[in-house]
């Protein structure tokens, strides 16, 4: 069904956040996948990958983006690796599973998922990566499937129409944003498809 559902794409929800809005000078500092699973032929949310990122030489950090994100660049705790080492250790994942369905390629599924499409084009860019699991050019839209569904298109109230739990307080870090748009993805596919 996976495969066959989304026309040998398998679907990759990722979830960037950034030292501000231009992919070209702004950092990457978080990047999560979450991966679509299927069960019983239904959408299930499958497990996420996170990684935080270094800085890449010369971009720029705003801090009312750090204010936003309420992530700190210099926690002891945070352990951040390059960009380049992050994408492939992802790629590796999303190929696996896309192996495991037989799909062709992925498709990135996002809440706004031109912004991070962007970004991580930009991340190609920048360290020279010809070849990614992913699609060129098409993406899953979250905002778009959350407004047809619920007339809504900010991401904690389409949860809130969907009775999906959503915290304020943990929301703004890769890992668990893109978990619940996972679970919007599928609630939103699954009920369409029943």
């Amino acid at each position: 069904m996976l495969k066959n559902r989304f026309r040998k794409y398998l679907p990759v929800v990722v979830d960037i956040e950034t030292g501000g809005f231009d992919p070209d000078t702004n950092a990457i500092l978080e990047i999560a996948i979450t991966l679509i699973e299927e069960k019983d032929k239904k959408l299930v949310v499958g497990e996420t990958y996170r990684h935080h990122i270094t800085p890449f030489d010369g971009s720029i950090v705003e801090k009312e983006s750090l204010e936003f994100t309420k992530i700190k660049l210099d926690h002891p705790l945070r352990v951040s690796v390059s960009e380049i080492d992050a994408l492939n250790d992802l790629f590796k994942i999303i190929n696996k599973t896309k192996n495991k369905y037989k799909c062709s390629r992925a498709i990135l599924v996002g809440h706004n998922a031109h912004f991070d499409s962007s970004f991580l084009t930009a991340a190609y860019k920048r360290n020279k990566i010809k070849k990614t699991p992913f699609h060129k050019f098409s993406v899953i839209d979250t905002v778009s499937l959350g407004v047809l569904a619920t007339g809504q298109t900010v991401l904690a109230r389409i949860c809130d129409e969907l009775d999906i739990n959503y915290d304020n307080d943990e929301a703004h870090s890769a890992a668990y944003d893109s978990n619940v748009t996972a679970n919007v993805f599928c609630s939103i596919v699954n009920k369409f498809d029943s």
